[in-house]
């Protein structure tokens, strides 16, 4: 009998942790089933997923950069979630259909559930960047009821994408580079959805009179771990949000739609995950 296996693909994906954290949790479990990694340029992508159809151990993939919308066109159906999103991170085999969900918007939100919940929640987030890591971000917040400002190069693109993922009045748009200069203070929560500050790209230049004193950073790069952002914040007194954060909840909710079981986390939130974190840094 062929072994059950799934995979990450994106274009590059040497960098993933994908491997590592699904390799842990199915070691775990003590399951017979594989979780792999596939470099899949733009230009391969239908023939990766023709090729898959037709391989009965494949249960499903990770998508990653550049792939979460070029390849909505060659699945058979959309989870409503990923469809309002417009980006797939997970594809699963159903029968003999492909379906495309998006796990990146409950993986993103996990973290601060305990914190939205408690009576003084922050109201104001800024989102940095509007490319398609925002996407699922700018959901999860628009139904947290949070009022936003998203800060990109582009505001037009930035106008459009509130326009069409969180059009609720008060959302508004900023210049990126206006980061850089003291604010008001009015940032409760701060994300950083953009590439800066991920090892081979420019540093984020952030002025920290942008954020409340009591301010939430979050920065969802995972290479490095630590931000010179979250390192900053950190420094301040301020509490952070790493980017590790929302990749181990987003893969918890794929594990479980590969492999029919729910991922190993221990107390089940993210203080559940301490063993796991010490795997990918190296300490176990």
């Amino acid at each position: 009998m062929t072994t059950p296996y799934a995979e990450v693909i994106g274009d590059p994906i040497i960098q993933s942790k994908s491997p590592a954290i699904h390799g842990f949790w199915l070691r775990q479990l003590g399951l017979d089933a594989e979780y792999g990694r596939a470099h899949v340029l733009a230009g391969d992508l239908a023939d990766y997923v023709a090729n898959r159809r037709e391989d009965p151990a494949w249960v499903g993939c990770n998508v990653t950069m550049p792939h979460k919308q070029a390849i909505i066109p060659l699945l058979d159906r959309l989870h409503p979630a990923a469809a309002r999103i417009g980006a797939v991170n997970t594809v699963l085999r159903e029968g003999d259909a492909l379906i495309g969900r998006n796990t990146d918007a409950p993986g993103f939100l996990e973290p601060l559930l305990p914190v939205l919940q408690d009576e003084f929640a922050p109201q104001e987030v800024l989102v940095i960047g509007a490319g398609g890591a925002a996407r699922a971000i700018l959901v999860a917040l628009a139904d947290a009821g949070l009022t936003i400002t998203l800060a990109a190069r582009d505001t037009d693109k930035a106008r459009a994408l509130l326009d069409e993922l969180a059009p609720a009045k008060g959302n508004k748009v900023m210049k990126i580079a206006d980061l850089a200069r003291p604010g008001y203070g009015a940032f409760e929560l701060v994300v950083n959805a953009s590439p800066l500050g991920m090892a081979g790209n420019p540093p984020l230049t952030f002025h920290f009179g942008q954020a409340s004193e009591a301010a939430i950073i979050y920065d969802i790069v995972t290479a490095p771990s630590v931000t010179p952002l979250i390192e900053e914040a950190r420094s301040r007194g301020l509490r952070t949000v790493d980017g590790l954060s929302m990749l181990i909840g987003q893969a918890a909710e794929a594990f479980e739609h590969f492999y029919g079981q729910p991922a190993p986390r221990g107390a089940g939130d993210s203080g559940g995950d301490a063993e796991l974190r010490a795997f990918l840094s190296g300490g176990v």
